[in-house]
């Protein structure tokens, strides 16, 4: 098994290829230069690797939440290769990419917050049990004030710890039992997650590849910008 996989939807660049030998990944904090950086990553992964990129079974691709802009960097380059090659994908969320890296750690349970400004925190919570990332209820997108609160104790990852520590904090008073914030989502992490469901059959065709936002609204389309300015 060859998978590739990228994530740039955060301020860094990542991509990882995964095979029966182990993992070669490469990752940079690098704000604003994902679209000139993430392709010589891919070609350095492959080089290591020894693979060309018509050998690899699929593409794994941190699909978000996450920032707007490098989410659609991510999912372009993503179906531009898998067409390229005839390949399939898999979508993988960065908020679970992120609480696969804490259970690397040895967490039991995961609170993932992605800063998602406009004073609000793409937010999900994890149970990391036998060797799995299980989502508990759902991904979402709300203010910090509003972060459910579970019983389950664990840790908090992710940049929204950083921008609302206080509100989170308060909030979950003694359910935190540590805090990443500068981790960041990274491809190494979206491969290792996305085999077992790659070996399950749960790929898609490059098409049917989506971001997600978790906003209804991200973005005002031409239409309705050139309505507004009538």
């Amino acid at each position: 098994m060859k998978l590739l996989a990228l994530d740039t939807s955060s301020d860094a660049c990542s991509a990882a290829l995964l095979s029966e030998q182990g993992c070669e990944a490469v990752f940079e904090v690098t704000p604003r230069a994902h679209t000139r950086l993430i392709l010589p990553m891919i070609e350095q992964v492959l080089q290591r690797a020894c693979t060309r990129l018509a050998d690899i079974e699929g593409i794994a691709v941190g699909c978000g939440p996450g920032a707007f802009t490098g989410v659609r960097i991510a999912i372009g380059v993503a179906q531009g290769l898998a067409l390229a090659v005839n390949k399939p994908v898999l979508p993988v969320s960065t908020l679970a990419a992120l609480a696969e890296q804490v259970r690397q750690q040895g967490a039991s349970y995961a609170r993932v917050a992605l800063d998602a400004r406009m004073g609000e925190v793409y937010w999900g919570e994890y149970a990391l049990r036998g060797g799995q990332v299980q989502l508990q209820g759902v991904e979402q997108v709300c203010k910090p004030c509003d972060v459910p609160v579970t019983t389950s104790a664990g840790v908090g990852v992710g940049s929204g710890w950083a921008a609302h520590e206080t509100v989170l904090m308060t909030r979950l008073a003694d359910k935190v039992e540590a805090v990443y914030a500068d981790w960041l989502p990274a491809a190494v992490y979206i491969a290792q997650l996305a085999q077992p469901a790659w070996q399950a059959g749960q790929f898609i065709d490059p098409e049917q590849l989506e971001p997600v936002y978790l906003r209804n609204k991200v973005a005002q389309t031409t239409q309705e910008r050139a309505a507004l300015s009538t």
